[in-house]
């Protein structure tokens, strides 16, 4: 793998991938300029043109990290033909351009695909029920992706993600918790809180070694979204913030979220030979790489 295009570069997950360059690999990203000096900003994924042309003046590439999709769940209930252009339409495109040129294809998805019914971890093979738009749009461009390119085509499912870059969960709570008192925080639905530091090194061996399938990838353990709030405020040392569990009713959202979507993910560790690191050990290692 010599050459790798990033899409998605500007975002959380991409630009942590383009920290995490193996060595002897050069990546482009689109979204931003980067070292290579690519700057391919506002190019349109799902338009074949548009991509067999940046393809042409910035490739050839070996393989593709897909990182770039619509992650507003809840405007995707609003806006379901946009949410299906960027989340099904580029994953066709790109996989069949990757699949023209024998590249490989690593596609980011998440475990919104799956409708939260279980009470075990999900495994690659169990049935997708998503219940919300924006987990359907995820659900449809893996099975594009795999079906416009199925010899060399990986699916990466992850969840609940947060990193150096990007709003999210662990930076609004740090900030919350410094300026109230009191905090209410949903009790009733669990995942597995999966740091960029830890999934952008897996998605690299996956393009690099990975099978055609597939994975799921999230740190170990799992929490609520009140167990994470508890262990951040811990950690930074707000003993003082009151915490009061609630139910997801009490904070209605457009959007359906599953109750239960922690991902089993041993087959990566199989992969690479070791797990992503506990969801404590992550989010420690984060919060000091923050300093938060």
């Amino acid at each position: 793998m010599k050459r790798v295009l990033v899409t998605g570069a500007a975002g959380m997950l991409g630009s942590e991938l383009l920290r995490r360059v193996p060595p002897g690999v050069h990546a482009l990203g689109t979204d931003l300029v980067t070292r290579d000096g690519l700057d391919a900003a506002g190019l349109d994924l799902a338009d074949s043109a548009a991509v067999d042309a940046a393809w042409g003046a910035h490739g050839p590439f070996d393989g593709v990290l897909h990182g770039a999709a619509w992650t507003a769940v809840d405007l995707a209930e609003e806006k379901p033909a946009e949410a299906a252009r960027a989340n099904v339409d580029a994953c066709r495109v790109l996989a069949t351009k990757c699949a023209q040129v024998g590249a490989r294809l690593v596609v980011v998805s998440t475990d919104f695909v799956f409708d939260g019914k279980q009470t075990k971890p999900y495994v690659e093979t169990d049935r997708e029920n998503p219940v919300s738009v924006y987990g359907r749009t995820k659900r449809d461009g893996e099975l594009a992706a795999l079906a416009a390119h199925p010899r060399a085509t990986s699916i990466v499912r992850t969840q609940w993600l947060y990193g150096p870059r990007g709003k999210h969960f662990p930076r609004t709570i740090a900030g919350l918790a410094r300026t109230k008192k009191q905090l209410k925080v949903v009790h009733d639905q669990s995942g597995a809180p999966t740091s960029t530091l830890e999934l952008a090194p897996a998605l690299w061996d996956v393009l690099e070694r990975g099978e055609p399938g597939i994975y799921h990838a999230a740190c170990g353990g799992a929490c609520t979204w009140f167990e994470l709030t508890a262990e951040i405020v811990k950690r930074l040392g707000l003993a003082d913030v009151e915490l009061t569990p609630c139910t997801t009713a009490d904070f209605p959202r457009p959007a359906h979220r599953p109750a239960y979507s922690v991902l089993d993910s041993q087959k990566l560790a199989r992969l690479r030979g070791r797990p992503l690191a506990d969801w404590r050990a992550a989010l420690a290692d984060y919060l000091v790489c923050e300093k938060l």
